[in-house]
């Protein structure tokens, strides 16, 4: 039975677990990517999301909150500054879980975890405001230069006859 069973275990107790999941937190931050086991990346989404979504109002409180789950200055400090800003407008979703396939010594499914705005290959665009384009400009000046090379054209005809 699994009455109140919310979250996996992992196979740990409740301390070397949280001390975990701290860690792999804090190397995420700081990397923007990581590789683990398909059952720790979906723990730590579970874990890493809701500190994300507190990082966006950048107050003491929040601050306390989120080093309290991390207890690295460094990564909460990197949290607020970078990654806050770059998912000020994505309302969740801030992780992506991409399955390798299976470990070489025993078999275990593997997979990357990585912030969603942080990749370049997904997300080409991510950053980059649109440029504004100006097509009814162009084309004046197209069809002035066009028109300016006919008229000189006809006239070299004129004068060569």
């Amino acid at each position: 039975m699994r009455h109140g069973k919310k979250f996996n275990h992992l196979g740990r107790k409740t301390a070397h677990r949280k001390a975990m999941l701290a860690n792999m937190a804090c190397s995420l931050i700081e990397h923007k990517r990581i590789n683990t086991t398909v059952a720790k990346a979906k723990a730590l989404r579970q874990f890493v999301e809701p500190l994300i979504t507190k990082s966006k109002d950048d107050t003491t409180h929040n601050r306390r909150i989120v080093f309290s789950y991390l207890r690295d200055k460094y990564a909460v400090t990197e949290l607020f500054k970078e990654i806050s800003v770059k998912v000020a407008d994505r309302p969740g979703g801030y992780l992506r879980i991409i399955k390798l396939g299976n470990r070489q010594g025993d078999n275990a499914p593997m997979a990357m975890i990585e912030l969603v705005d942080y990749n370049e290959i997904y997300n080409p665009n991510g950053n980059k405001k649109k440029k504004s384009t100006r097509r009814g400009r162009s084309k004046k000046v197209e069809t002035t230069a066009v028109v300016e090379e006919t008229s000189t054209t006809s006239e070299d005809q004129v004068s060569g006859e």
